[in-house]
């Protein structure tokens, strides 16, 4: 991809002191990061270089008007020795359209990749073997001109930098609760909610920070206008099995399309399953709960994979889903997707990006 990748290694890895059997999430990183700067119309000097503070001006665009847009996506290492990112290709593709949405020149999809095969080539060991873990890997772009005026920066920054995490919420596979948000908003019709930015989780974390205070670890965002359909949760996309029908809201422009979504809804219509992508009233699925036809809800994300929800609060009621356990097709769909994620599964579809290491790993990641 590129003639000339300069990369600078670290000169003392950090990895021994990992302890991969208490990893948290996005609290620690791997050895290298990637980067490169977009300057006089073009993306120049890739490079891999340690993990480190980088220098902003105080007057850097980005502190003050969130211009910046970011992915997540993962690495996964099976027992073949052959490391897998999960759909990176899609990845890219939704931050093209998230830079298009927030005014920022798009790296494209084979610079993406390859950015991220050279930066996970070189911290393979950095890749926890333990199922439910994995390498997560951060892009970033924001504006880096220095200047006060409300309007695009002319200069941006592409950082790729990874790290090593456990499942993203505590409870791992076993059921989460979660508050349905009757009174913020997360996004709007017309606004950014579709696209993966800063100031969507801004917005997020006051609301999201009650919801914790009362046991809750994620919200429900209901529609910006009447309050009444249901959008997504925080960290992933929701779905519910009503029946023999399993439903999610369908995508209008205020929710993000989630790679995992979209990965899901595909195993589970090739599995025989009915998904419906449609709008789903908060009543509708409060009735579901009395009538006895709400069987699982579940999130998926690239954060959370499959996360199953025991209960939900809504006004003033919390709401128990199948005695607070995880329901058969959601833990089929976990073990499925993992499977697939790890090489233990055949990957019919294409998904993983394969990544070839001719140097064993170290044993340090391996416990």
């Amino acid at each position: 991809m590129w003639r000339n990748l300069k990369i600078t290694k670290t000169s003392g890895s950090r990895l021994a002191d990992v302890d991969f059997e208490a990893l948290g999430f996005g609290n620690v990183f791997s050895d290298h990061m990637f980067s490169m700067t977009f300057r006089e119309g073009a993306w120049r000097d890739p490079e891999i270089l340690p993990y480190g503070h980088i220098a902003l001006a105080p007057g850097c665009a980005t502190l003050h008007y969130g211009q910046s847009v970011f992915e997540g996506l993962k690495a996964f290492l099976g027992e073949d020795n052959v490391a897998r990112v999960f759909r990176p290709e899609m990845n890219a593709r939704r931050l093209i359209h998230s830079c298009e949405r927030l005014c920022i020149p798009p790296v494209d999809e084979a610079e993406f990749c390859a950015a991220i095969d050279a930066l996970v080539g070189l911290d393979h060991a950095w890749i926890p073997r333990k199922r439910g873990q994995a390498l997560y890997i951060r892009p970033l772009i924001f504006g880096i001109e220095n200047h006060l005026e409300v309007r695009p920066s002319t200069a941006f920054r592409f950082i790729v930098m990874t790290a090593p995490v456990r499942a993203y919420f505590q409870e791992g596979v076993e059921p989460i609760a979660l508050k349905v948000e009757e009174t913020y908003t997360r996004s709007a019709p017309g606004g950014v909610g579709h696209v993966k930015t800063a100031g969507n989780y801004a917005a997020s974390l006051y609301p999201t920070q009650l919801g914790a205070r009362d046991g809750y670890v994620q919200m429900v965002w209901l529609d910006g206008i009447e309050h009444r359909y249901i959008e997504e949760v925080g960290a992933m996309n929701i779905f519910f099995r009503l029946k023999d029908r399993i439903v999610t809201p369908d995508l209008h422009g205020t929710i993000l399309p989630g790679v995992t979504r979209d990965s899901a809804i595909t195993l589970l219509r090739d599995a025989g399953h009915s998904v419906e992508e449609r709008r789903i009233a908060i009543d509708e699925i409060v009735q579901a709960v009395h009538s006895g036809d709400l069987l699982e809800v579940f999130g998926a994300g690239t954060a959370a994979i499959i996360a199953p929800v025991g209960r939900f609060a809504y006004q003033d009621q919390v709401f128990d889903v199948q005695d607070n356990q995880a329901g058969e097709v959601t833990r089929w769909l976990y073990d499925c997707l993992t499977d697939l994620q790890r090489g233990d599964a055949e990957d019919r579809y294409g998904w993983n990006r394969l990544i070839e290491l001719d140097v064993p790993r170290s044993a340090a990641a391996s416990s």
